[in-house]
């Protein structure tokens, strides 16, 4: 299938081969055609799946064939996501795939300076992409107002909502019109995201692509068992392998995160932090300058990497196991896009143990374990404070030891690993 047999318009189709994009993915194919009938869409798809293009595209046309008699530069769609880095991703698509449209939009965010946003409002747009803090910010002051719009687009409820964004998003729900075309996007539907879809959507159609319990096979994923106090080690071994051009690092705490930077700089190997702590144009040089690979490492918070959109980035290290499953496939999805190879390896010790066993549950397979290697996990039950023993990390049930070793028969070899 190709883009022009989804009925879209000249315009668009000519940015999209511009941008080199020819075919669409599942979800694209499946929601453009629905977003464009007018119908209210209930999609469930993580990031890495198309997803942006498949509410970006279908907005363009409708507003582009339903321009303003007036016009006058109202906001006509909105669209809301957690973080300042999807935010920004989100905007550079409406941006690039609308270009010959006619079409403006602008993305505002918290933690910068407010007035170059508030000057690209009253200039007028048509599209509106914000995180929901500073929205209901400009909102109060009386800088923008929602009675026009006509399309809402809800992305990364789930996130929403594990973000504490769910009483925002419910008072920007009340100064929308009733008359509107809702679509919404969550990676997972736990019960509280199945309710709040139900209070927007009206006769939704569904979508669902890439099921998060289900991992992109052409990811090679394996496993390092070693004590936590050796991850900075094992980490610098790895990263003397020059294949490993670049590689997005996770760690649970955004303290882990500077920490790890501190190590990799101390032993000359370029790296930055990205988390919640961090300036907003801090944390975007820090992402150009990765997708420039003149920053071979990047270490990110799951929340602040929402939205991180790398191509062709091929290796994703999980320095700490997550504490919950549901993140360690979209942390692993950031590599292995498009059809591209991916390698997803995990630093696992022994009071993590009970989340890999919990992600693999998941993902319904047994991650490989790579035993030769020069840090092997050696203290196998270590002894647990009583915070530790009651409490993990982020307020989750902390883990128990499973007396798992890495003697195991799910040993792969480490260079087939990289």
């Amino acid at each position: 299938m190709q883009f022009e047999s989804l009925n879209i318009i000249e315009p668009i189709l000519l940015a999209l081969r511009e941008e080199g994009y020819s075919t669409p993915t599942p979800i694209q194919a499946e929601a453009i055609p629905i977003v464009l009938q007018g119908i209210d869409l209930l999609g469930c798809a993580q990031t890495g799946t198309g997803k942006t293009a498949a509410f970006a595209i279908p907005i363009l046309q409708i507003l582009s064939e339903n321009k303003l008699v007036d016009k006058s530069r109202k906001i006509r769609s909105l669209i809301v996501t957690p973080t300042r880095e999807l935010a920004i991703q989100i905007g550079e698509s409406f941006k690039a795939y609308g270009r010959h449209t006619g079409l403006t939009n602008t993305v505002i965010f918290g933690g910068v300076n407010q007035n170059p946003q508030t000057a690209s409002l009253l200039r007028g747009v048509d599209i509106l992409v914000a995180t929901p803090g500073r929205l209901l910010d400009l909102m109060n002051q009386g800088h923008l107002h929602l009675r026009d719009v006509e399309i809402l687009v809800l992305d990364e409820a789930d996130r929403m909502l594990d973000m504490g964004f769910i009483h925002d998003v419910k008072k920007i729900l009340a100064h929308l019109p009733k008359k509107k075309q809702s679509l919404f996007f969550s990676a997972t539907m736990p019960p509280e995201i199945v309710k709040l879809a139900a209070t927007i959507l009206h006769n939704p159609s569904k979508v669902s692509v890439t099921p998060v319990s289900s991992t992109v096979e052409i990811i090679n994923q394996a496993i390092y068992f070693v004590d936590k106090g050796n991850k900075n080690s094992l980490l610098l071994d790895l990263l003397k392998d020059k294949n490993i051009k670049t590689s997005l690092v996770f760690t649970r705490t955004k303290h882990g995160a500077d920490k790890v930077v501190k190590y990799l700089l101390k032993h000359h190997i370029t790296a930055e932090a990205i988390h919640g702590n961090k300036a907003q144009n801090a944390r975007q040089r820090a992402l150009n300058n990765f997708k420039a690979q003149t920053t071979r490492v990047l270490v990110a918070t799951d929340i602040a990497a929402r939205g991180i959109d790398v191509d062709d980035l091929e290796y994703v290290i999980n320095f700490e196991m997550p504490n919950i499953p549901e993140t360690y496939v979209h942390r692993i999805g950031r590599t292995g896009r498009a059809g591209a190879k991916g390698t997803a390896l995990s630093f696992c010790d022994a009071e993590e143990k009970e989340y890999l066993r919990d992600i693999e549950k998941l993902i319904a397979k047994k991650i490989p374990v790579i035993e030769s290697h020069p840090f092997p996990l050696m203290d196998h039950n270590p002894v647990k404070t009583a915070k530790q023993q009651g409490r993990g990390q982020s307020g989750h049930p902390g883990p128990k030891p499973s007396g798992r070793t890495a003697s195991s028969r799910w040993s792969v070899n480490p260079r087939k690993a990289r």
